[in-house]
């Protein structure tokens, strides 16, 4: 991940691309990686996002994984519950199984 300047810097993208993201919309990890640029891995924007405080006005309940699910640790069950509220006040819906729709949801900021 490199220094912790380099790393300061990547976090710092990675909060600018999430603040892009619309109410009523969700981008994955995936996609906010690609768009930090090549070779760079989705797990960087969970890290970026895990280390957020606790009020903070960047987005983060709009980052799903790859399938449309919220993906938080088991021992994090009450944001995973939180994102999921903050996500239904946007109108964003989910299906019985927890999932998103990203033909409904999905932020296309190339579109």
């Amino acid at each position: 991940m490199g220094t912790p300047n380099n790393r300061e810097s990547i976090f710092e993208r990675v909060y600018e691309i999430v603040r892009q993201i619309p109410a009523g919309k969700v981008a994955t990890y995936g996609q906010i990686a690609a768009l930090l640029g090549p070779g760079m891995p989705p797990r960087i924007v969970g890290f970026a996002l895990h280390g957020l405080p606790e009020h903070t006005d960047i987005p983060w309940h709009r980052v799903v994984n790859a399938k449309g699910m919220i993906s938080l640790p088991s021992d994090q069950v009450s944001f995973d519950l939180l994102q999921q509220q903050l996500l239904e006040k946007e109108s964003v819906k989910f299906d019985s199984s927890r999932k998103i729709d990203f033909a409904l949801y999905l932020w296309r900021p190339l579109d």
